[in-house]
């Protein structure tokens, strides 16, 4: 079964977001909810399951529970997102870069499901 475009893409992304996460986690830091503990260790923790489930998407005989772990690392940065409703500034932009990512998760959900079904 050939990875999709959508879900090169996908892969990518997760591969790339888990790569910055390593190089630079005060990036990532601030978006761990304070109650889960030592934000560092939540942020590398989170880049190698996204470089994890990268390589799982790219090979043919692990692409299906790639897109799994894909479907589940993404639901669970949910409360991440969550998180920062807390913490961004109440002012117009960064509400309304909070706002929009939230629900970016259900299409990237998505295509992590269709990678995981094998479609």
């Amino acid at each position: 079964m050939a990875l999709t475009r959508t879900g090169t893409a996908l892969a990518l992304a997760l591969g790339g977001s888990g790569v910055l996460h390593l190089v630079r986690p005060r990036t990532y830091e601030w978006l761990v909810p304070p109650e889960l503990g030592d934000a560092r260790a939540w942020v590398h923790a989170s880049g190698v399951a996204e470089i994890g489930t990268a390589a799982l998407m790219a090979v043919p005989a692990t692409r299906r529970a790639g897109g799994w772990a894909a479907a589940a690392l993404l639901v669970g940065f949910v409360p991440a997102h969550l998180h920062t409703f807390r913490v961004v500034p109440r002012r117009a932009l960064p509400m309304t870069v909070a706002a929009v990512r939230l629900p970016l998760q259900v299409p990237l959900i998505r295509l992590a499901l269709r990678v995981a079904r094998g479609r």
